[in-house]
């Protein structure tokens, strides 16, 4: 594996300036180990650490802070897994399992003074290897031939299609429309229209012979009920024409 990883580029995936190494107990059982038995205190070594991936591989380098030489170093082919654990009892802390260019490998202890870095380097380790488990599934994808038929919407040798645009029928037309709930009232049968009756309106129409007076002032008060109202014109003609007669006979 670290074979094939070196003929690709590396890249850098995390750098911290400062970390403690400290040597552990070997595990006796299998309990969760935890870094309150180490002395913390009194770290075995101080340096810095650099984490790289060369293809799916990645390393945990622990380098001199001022010179870089590499004090030792571990593959990480999955995390998860046991060459970097979390320790039960806080956050800051793992185990390491370190691996010599002859293939011998250790445990050791790493811890950060502060939490954000250890934050950090959990996450880093997370990320490339959620992104090597994409890759492995995106490889499968594309080996695997797609069975499932395929819809063809495409035009087959002369088809055609119609478009109508900008036609309306002709029923919408021919139907008359309405406004309001008032519609026009259809015309009679016969077609036309029947004329409005005339009225006479002439007031200078003289009264015939053998007619009184009488009937004179009626017609008058008839062709102009239009306009105005009068009181009781009857009573009132008859009234002043019988006075006269009334101041003849009184004579």
């Amino acid at each position: 594996m670290a074979t094939e990883g070196q003929s690709e580029y590396e890249s850098v995936l995390c750098v911290k300036p400062e970390v403690n190494v400290y040597r552990i107990p070997p595990r006796a059982s299998n309990r969760a180990i935890r870094a309150a038995d180490w002395k913390l205190d009194a770290p075995d070594w101080t340096g810095r650490m650099r984490v790289t991936a060369r293809g799916k591989l990645v390393f945990v380098k622990l380098e001199d802070k001022i010179s870089g030489e590499l004090f030792a170093q571990a593959p990480v082919e999955e995390f998860p897994g046991l060459t970097v654990e979390t320790v039960s009892d806080s956050s800051r802390y793992f185990v390491l399992r370190i691996q010599d260019d002859s293939g011998r490998s250790a445990f050791i202890g790493i811890g950060f003074g502060d939490r954000g870095d250890a934050f950090d380097f959990n996450v880093a380790l997370q990320d490339h290897f959620k992104w090597v488990k994409q890759d492995d599934e995106f490889k499968k994808q594309a080996q695997t031939p797609d069975t499932t038929p395929k819809l063809d919407l495409g035009f087959k040798e002369g088809q055609t299609i119609t478009l109508n645009i900008g036609q309306s029928r002709k029923k919408d037309r021919s139907r008359p429309q309405s406004s309001g709930g008032f519609g026009l009232l259809p015309p009679p049968p016969g077609g036309k229209l029947a004329p409005p009756p005339v009225r006479s309106t002439n007031h200078n129409t003289q009264p015939s012979e053998g007619e009184s007076d009488t009937g004179f002032l009626l017609d008058l008060d008839t062709s102009n009920s239009n306009t105005a109202a009068p009181s009781n014109p009857t009573t009132t003609a008859s009234s002043d024409l019988w006075g006269d007669f009334d101041s003849v006979s009184s004579n």
